[in-house]
């Protein structure tokens, strides 16, 4: 069932998405050549608990991964996408790293990630990077009463298209609110004018990641980190938006994030 949310129960999922943005921006901030991805997990884990908030993460078992997830924040590398798990590896110079974090504060949650890359860029890289961003806010943008979630689908895929990208459709967005995967799937690639007619009050996770040369995805052998088949390098982009009588409303928007120029990719 689709739950419509109040202006109320919006400003309380905005609550939730400010500190995600809060803890994404520090990752950001914190991801440097050395710095190893449990140290970052266990990071986020104290930002977490100081903060009195809940993991959406942990000890989450749906029927896709090798549940439980025993970890707050997936961390996902260079040609791994999602659900990456943390583990013991030292970050090196001019790689690509995707944070993907879900919490809830007071029965409301909110959902975002960022990639961004360690020590010095390569172009091929920022590329990719920035158009999950260019997607992300091209789905934004469409997210308006009286369009259909295929309108969403559609920017996301126009943009990829334009760059050359394969979409993958077996993962995306979704919707959100008090649990964080609710009804609605939102996928990645669609026809314009199709689908559930959008309404305010709707609240969507939306998630362009884009492989750079292959639609298709392996797991490793942890049962959760998902790779590009080839290798080639990922890039992951994602925020929680309600929609509302006017502009769609970005619930994660980070404080080092333009909405004009994208955040700087290249080291947070």
């Amino acid at each position: 069932m689709i739950e419509l949310k109040t202006p109320a129960e919006i400003r309380r999922m905005h609550v939730a998405g400010r500190f995600v943005a809060e803890v994404l921006d520090e990752v950001g901030r914190l991801a440097d050549v050395g710095v190893n991805l449990l140290d970052l997990e266990h990071h986020v884990r104290g930002m977490i608990e100081r903060r009195g908030a809940e993991s959406c993460y942990w000890d989450y078992a749906p029927s896709f991964g090798s549940g439980p997830f025993r970890n707050v924040i997936c961390l996902s590398v260079n040609d791994a996408v999602l659900h990456g798990l943390p583990h013991d590896y030292a970050l090196r110079d001019g790689d690509v790293l995707s944070a993907d974090l879900a919490v809830g504060i007071d029965g409301w949650v909110a959902d975002s990630a960022r990639t961004v890359i360690v020590g010095t860029p390569a172009e091929e890289d920022l590329r990719i990077i920035r158009a999950t961003e260019d997607a992300l806010e091209a789905a934004i943008e469409v997210a308006r009463p009286g369009n259909r979630l295929g309108d969403i689908s559609a920017a996301i895929w126009a943009v990829a298209r334009d760059h050359g990208y394969p979409v993958n459709t077996e993962f995306g967005g979704h919707g959100i609110g008090r649990t964080m995967h609710e009804d609605l799937h939102v996928s990645n690639k669609g026809r314009p004018g199709r689908g559930l007619t959008l309404r305010p009050g709707l609240t969507l996770a939306l998630e362009p990641w884009f492989t750079r040369t292959t639609d298709r995805i392996v797991y490793d052998d942890d049962g959760w980190t998902i790779r590009s088949a080839d290798g080639s390098r990922t890039a992951h982009s994602e925020h929680t938006i309600a929609i509302t009588e006017d502009e769609p409303l970005v619930l994660t928007r980070r404080d080092s994030e333009d909405p004009a120029t994208k955040a700087d990719p290249a080291g947070g």
